[in-house]
């Protein structure tokens, strides 16, 4: 099964002890390619997850300040963002937008720190990741101002909200990923949603080290376990896991022009 890990924090201390057997881990159960996002710890360490897609041919990365932290941003910090993004695995700049579960920023400084970043990524022509919690009338309000007319697009990342949302995201361009709190038993809200959407629009994910989906539930998330969610979501599609897989894989690929990996890499990520 040819899986692809959309959103993993793989830089997270959680990860420290046993990083490179957790890579092996992915490696064995078909994820081909993963996408690290690098918001990190905060605004401190905006390079966090860059080393680990220098490292490893088959990760790439983003750059971005999660709302959480939006109240400590500075202009250089995204100085430094605008320098980073340059990178060569940087395919994306995420994952901001707004939280207003937690509202650990002032949701006035999360909603300028979002619109600031949208700018910097626009310049850089790279789509956004968007993470929205609590805050989805706000968000897509945003979405619709600031980036729709970009045409550069994104993923609406470990999605929550209604199919009305997610349609409204699919009409500005973005793709909609599933993490692992859709194989959840209360959360037969989400599997309609990935029921009803096209099948071209679908991402899976992780959020590892976060969202473990039900069999490890409770446990430390890691990149392997996107087969769970690959096997929950083609269940409620009537689909093979396989094909499911290979489907939202093509996507990922197809949205951010990557190369189908190569028959080696292909290969080892099957031992």
């Amino acid at each position: 099964m040819e899986l692809i890990d959309s959103h993993a924090h793989i830089d997270d201390a959680r990860f420290a002890e046993d990083r490179e057997e957790m890579f092996a881990r992915a490696r064995a159960s078909g994820v081909t390619t993963l996408l690290a996002i690098g918001t990190g710890p905060g605004a401190h360490k905006l390079d966090a997850a860059v080393p680990f897609a220098e490292a490893h041919e088959w990760i790439y990365t983003t750059v971005g300040i999660h709302p959480h932290e939006a109240k400590d941003v500075t202009q250089a910090h995204l100085d430094e963002l605008a320098r980073l993004a340059k990178h060569p695995k940087v395919i994306a700049w995420g994952e901001i937008g707004l939280d207003y579960f937690y509202d650990h920023s002032p949701r006035d400084v999360q909603e300028r720190v979002f619109r600031e970043q949208m700018e910097l990524a626009a310049a850089a022509k790279l789509p956004i990741i968007i993470h929205c919690r609590d805050a989805w009338a706000d968000c897509l309000r945003v979405i619709g101002e600031a980036w729709r007319p970009t045409g550069l697009g994104g993923i609406l990342h470990c999605f929550t909200s209604t199919l009305e949302d997610a349609r409204r995201g699919i009409e500005m361009g973005f793709l909609v990923s599933f993490a692992g709190n859709s194989t959840y038993p209360k959360t037969q809200n989400l599997r309609d949603v990935a029921k009803a959407l096209p099948l071209e629009n679908i991402l899976i994910e992780t959020d590892s080290p976060y969202l473990a989906p039900q069999p490890y539930r409770g446990k430390r998330n890691e990149p392997a376990y996107v087969a769970e969610v690959a096997r929950t979501l083609a269940s409620v599609r009537d689909l093979a896991a396989e094909e499911f897989a290979a489907r939202t894989a093509g996507n990922f690929r197809r949205f951010f022009h990557l190369a189908q990996p190569s028959m080696s890499a292909a290969a080892e990520s099957q031992r």
